[in-house]
């Protein structure tokens, strides 16, 4: 279980700066336009055989028929999977927030100060008054109480899934 825990301090920044990255894109999203979607069915292909039975094509007439939905459909379907891949990111990196706050008061701050704010450990060394060998000591039994809080957590979600 450990190495989920390592894995959660290690991507961090990185789920930090996707989650930041989706909210720009959500407050700033202006979707694919009515132009793109035209082009989009104009240069596509009917699959299958056809049959033309007049010189005159309705590709035109089906595309002024059905474009304006496709759009707005397109637009929703991105922004709906934007919303669920921010609120999933968000919700793990709230709970790792919080699982942090909630170990020992000794570590947590310690903890805190490693894995969010990213201070590196000669940082840590002069801030917390403690030398290199405590911080791995800290670290170490830091992670064995994330550990169980995520444990505890993943119990949870079974039973409530499970219920």
């Amino acid at each position: 279980m450990s190495e989920r825990v390592e894995r959660m301090i290690k991507e961090y920044p990185s789920m930090v700066m996707e989650r930041d990255c989706l909210r720009h894109q959500l407050a700033n999203f202006q979707g694919i336009t009515e132009e793109e979607v035209i082009d989009s069915m104009t240069f596509s292909s009917p699959e299958g055989e056809r049959v033309q039975t007049s010189n005159i094509t309705d590709k035109t007439a089906s595309i002024a028929i059905s474009f304006r939905d496709r759009v707005h459909r397109i637009n929703r379907d991105w922004i709906d999977h934007l919303t669920v891949k921010l609120l999933a990111l968000e919700e793990e990196i709230d709970f790792f927030h919080s699982a942090i706050r909630a170990i020992s008061p000794e570590l947590a701050p310690l903890m805190w100060d490693l894995t969010v704010e990213r201070l590196t450990w000669d940082v840590v060394e002069a801030k917390h008054h403690v030398c290199r060998a405590t911080i791995g000591k800290y670290r170490k039994k830091a992670i064995c109480e994330l550990d169980a809080l995520y444990a505890a957590h993943d119990k949870e979600m079974a039973d409530y899934i499970l219920r």
